[in-house]
């Protein structure tokens, strides 16, 4: 798996809401060059359920036309249908995606571990290519179905070929550092206010929503460590957790698309699809503002 800093790649919308296939390109080549080492698309950042199944083919596909090499996209494709997430893991799986991202079904309240491991032991099945590799996605707060440790420990041991990893968004640091314990698996905490600490821990980087706007600074906290810096590297850290306690200030989807709608003075990037709504435009100055000063 990449060790380095992973985006979870915005979406970007056109006037009417259809999916803008061209700036989502563009972004991705930009954040390539900005220092991420591996793209996300539709996970949490990516309004993925927002966004329809044959929308997200189209726009994988379009990525990979337009020059992003395959292997360093891991899209997510979970969806609470197991048909659905069989769907759309073998259309990644084609394109030759490093991987993919799957979140666990959600909606039905308090599912069993076991009810959850069939799930997943069914789209490894069910895909049945010995190409595909899993990384977990656990977001407990968002979702409102977790993966209990013991869970995806068994996963692993059942599927050691295929479930190679796990995005933890939970914000529990403990529970990063349970994952950790597990053999094998590749471990990205879903924030890079732990980074250090996941680094210590013989972690490859992070998957965060940030990396849209500011991945440079966090690759070079990880190069630096990674270097064996490890003072620089802390020293670095520390910019990047201001810079990213100052953006939780603001409800992080419409102000990550304002601020790339200024920077690229291009309004089309600051809409969202219902039910979020778009940052205000004076609000999007003010956010610059604070980050130009922090």
């Amino acid at each position: 798996m990449p060790n380095g800093v992973l985006a979870p790649m915005l979406t970007p919308f056109a006037d009417d809401l259809t999916v803008s296939a061209d700036r989502f390109v563009a972004h991705a080549h930009w954040l390539l060059g900005s220092g991420c080492v591996g793209l996300v698309p539709f996970g949490t950042t990516g309004e993925a359920l927002s966004v329809a199944t044959r929308e997200r083919e189209a726009a994988l596909e379009a990525l990979v036309a337009g020059g992003i090499d395959p292997g360093v996209l891991l899209p997510g494709t979970g969806v609470s249908n197991l048909p659905g997430a069989v769907h759309l893991t073998r259309h990644a799986v084609r394109l030759g995606c490093r991987a993919v991202m799957v979140l666990p079904p959600c909606y039905y309240k308090d599912p069993a571990p076991e009810g959850l491991f069939r799930h997943y032991a069914e789209l490894v099945e069910r895909v049945a290519d010995d190409r595909l590799r899993i990384v977990l996605y656990h977001i407990p707060q968002v979702s409102g179905v977790g993966l209990p440790i013991d869970l995806v420990a068994r996963l692993r041991l059942e599927f050691p070929d295929t479930v190679v990893g796990i995005k933890d968004s939970s914000g529990d640091w403990s529970n990063t550092q349970r994952l950790f314990g597990i053999d094998g698996l590749t471990v990205y905490p879903g924030a890079e206010l732990q980074l250090i600490d996941a680094l210590d821990l013989g972690g490859p980087g992070c998957i965060t929503a940030t990396a849209n706007v500011n991945a440079g600074p966090v690759a070079e906290v990880i190069r630096l460590h990674t270097a064996g810096d490890r003072e620089a590297a802390v020293s670095a850290h520390e910019g990047v957790v201001a810079y990213r306690l100052l953006l939780q200030d603001y409800a992080a989807i419409p102000s990550l698309k304002r601020l790339l709608a200024q920077w690229h003075d291009d309004p089309v990037w600051a809409n969202v699809r219902p039910p979020f709504l778009p940052m205000d435009e004076g609000d999007g100055r003010s956010l610059s503002e604070r980050l130009a000063a922090s």
